[in-house]
């Protein structure tokens, strides 16, 4: 149950935090203003404090974990709202990131 738990919140720390900087994004480089960027800002603080649930005690070890899930999410992110076409490089670059998160995070410790 810990391990869902863990990846529950990290998807959702993703939705927040990348879900955050594109609205950012919108407000500045697509000139949608103040109400989308503030709303970004809302989304990036809510990001850490979803962090701050994960199970593990290590902050370093949690914030290391979710850069591979921030690498993944970005990627998916991009291909559903602005429709990028990862190429090969993408996936295994992804691939890899996840695998790094599974043994942060899962390797068994003493």
């Amino acid at each position: 149950m810990t391990v869902i738990r863990s990846l529950v919140l990290f998807g959702l720390a993703a939705l927040a935090e990348i879900g955050g900087a594109w609205l950012v994004w919108q407000g500045v480089r697509e000139h949608r203003g103040l109400l989308w960027i503030g709303a970004g800002v809302l989304s990036l603080g809510i990001y850490g404090f979803v962090a701050t649930l994960q199970p593990d005690a290590h902050f370093g070890r949690i914030l290391a974990a979710y850069g591979g899930v921030f690498v993944a999410g970005s990627l998916a992110w991009g291909m559903v709202v602005d429709k990028f076409k990862p190429d090969l490089w993408d996936y295994l670059g992804a691939a890899l990131c996840l695998a790094g998160v599974v043994v942060i995070m899962y390797a068994p410790r003493g």
